[in-house]
């Protein structure tokens, strides 16, 4: 319709034979035989191919049921089919005039045998008569034997076609084709230069990620299989999430929870949900300690904003309820009670006995009401995760079982920066400080000694801090 449209509106002979064209391509698209499917053929269509040659069926007719072109049939029997040697006793037996033959003296004229007698004492000479047996099949479609009557007795070379073993020559070729390195020396070099530096400096992957996307590339599994290859310099112990967790033993026994504790009365976690529930846009901070060695001495409190994943770190000299009630009065008078009270409206925390005073936490020395304190069930560290996934940082930096006698508070203000400057997948590859400066009020990093590092230069490892109590030291000895 559309063709005899344009042409009784006596159109130029160039439009004329595009609406040929277009109205043969609207045919084509019509008829579904001419729209093959692109997939890989699969154990069932080659179990398919394999009866079918049985029964002497073309390309053409397989090739129709299952979707396929039939040149695709004929290269997948080609390049999967088996070849199988000729089953002769000797040379003669693959000569057509075996049958008939009584030439004498191949072997020289001393010999009197003939040659099909004693062909097997010197193979290397070869008879002017012979003219091998050619059966011509396998030169053809279907260039197999599946179909053929004499397979069983014939003594020429034989192919076959047989499902199974072609479908594991293909799963062979397609798992060889995706092994070693898609990459060039030169382009390995580069990649090599980019990344071992920054996990050598203790940055995880997906900080490295989110601050050289555009520079890295190939995808973060694809990173991980080389580390597994060996080919950076930096090893897989240089990732710090590369290690295995021991296993956690079972108890035999689920422990006792006492809820009847007078400072959870009315703060306990289903308080604070419903606290949430009636307040949704305030904002919380999580709060805990992180201890060093097992003895008695200094200790961390920490704050961590769930708005941007911003977190304080305090040096405390001991763990209990003085120097963190103290630790929280001297944020409070640094910042300013009023911008305590607006973004320190909710903390929760657990059931450390250092928290144990909540009235003195709510409430400064003057009695004036500045936070609400929540705690979390016993034993169920993930209602404050965020907190204790944060954590892992500061183990990098200070491993467990580490004393921190050595440490001022400069020294942890120097590990908060360069932990709040560390991109998260959490925050779409943001940093905690890229938050920060939109959700926070800027004074707040800078008043309790924190600066934003640039990503290339964030260290989280021991050495980030060791250094500077070295010089310290070495200051003091002078």
């Amino acid at each position: 319709e559309i063709a005899s449209c344009l042409v009784g509106s006596e159109m130029c002979i160039r439009d004329r034979s595009m609406v040929i064209c277009l109205s043969e391509r609207i045919t084509m698209n019509k008829n579904k035989n001419t729209i093959h499917n692109q997939k890989h053929l699969t154990l069932t269509e080659r179990i398919y191919i394999e009866q079918e040659l049985v029964q002497g069926s073309t390309f053409s007719s397989i090739a129709s049921i299952i979707d396929k072109d039939p040149s695709t049939i004929s290269k997948e029997v080609k390049r999967a089919r088996i070849i199988e040697d000729a089953r002769y006793t000797g040379k003669c037996h693959a000569c057509q005039n075996y049958g008939d033959c009584f030439r004498k003296s191949i072997c020289g004229d001393w010999c009197k045998w003939r040659c099909r007698n004693c062909y097997k004492k010197n193979p290397t000479h070869v008879c002017p008569d012979f003219i091998p047996w050619n059966c011509g099949q396998l030169g053809k479609p279907p260039y197999v034997c599946n179909a053929c009557d004499k397979y069983k007795w014939c003594p020429l070379p034989k192919a076959l076609y047989v499902a199974n073993k072609a479908q594991a020559s293909y799963e062979k070729k397609w798992t060889d084709s995706r092994k070693g390195i898609n990459m060039t020396p030169e382009e390995l070099q580069e990649l090599n230069d980019l990344i071992s530096p920054l996990v050598l400096k203790g940055q995880p992957l997906s900080h490295i990620f989110a601050v050289h996307k555009d520079e890295i590339p190939v995808c973060r599994r694809t990173l991980y299989n080389y580390f597994d290859q060996c080919v950076f310099k930096a090893r897989n112990i240089d990732l710090p999430r590369r290690v295995r967790y021991k296993k956690r033993k079972k108890r035999s026994e689920p422990r006792k929870k006492d809820y009847q504790q007078t400072y959870r009365n009315k703060r306990t976690y289903i308080d604070f949900e419903r606290f949430m529930e009636a307040h949704p846009d305030t904002d919380v901070v999580e709060m805990d300690t992180v201890k060093g060695s097992r003895e008695k001495g200094k200790c961390l409190l920490t704050l961590l904003f769930r708005s941007c994943s911003f977190m304080i770190i305090i040096l405390l000299p001991d763990c209990t309820q003085k120097s963190v009630i103290k630790a929280i009065d001297d944020l409070c008078e640094t910042i300013g009670i009023r911008t305590f009270k607006k973004y320190f409206p909710v903390i929760l925390t657990d059931n450390g006995s250092e928290f144990k005073n909540p009235w003195e936490i709510e409430k400064n020395e003057a009695g004036t009401h500045r936070t609400y304190v929540f705690y979390c069930d016993p034993y169920v560290s993930n209602q404050k995760g965020r907190l204790e996934k944060n954590h892992e940082y500061i183990r990098y930096i200070i491993p467990k079982g580490r004393s921190m006698y050595k440490y001022t508070q400069e020294d942890i203000n120097l590990m908060a920066s360069h932990i709040n400057s560390t991109a998260r997948d959490s925050l779409n590859g943001a940093s905690p400080f890229d938050l920060a400066d939109l959700l926070l009020d800027k004074k707040i990093p800078l008043l309790t000694g924190q600066h934003k590092v640039s990503p290339d230069n964030v260290v989280l490892k021991p050495v980030l801090i060791e250094n500077s109590v070295k010089e310290r030291e070495i200051r003091h000895e002078q």
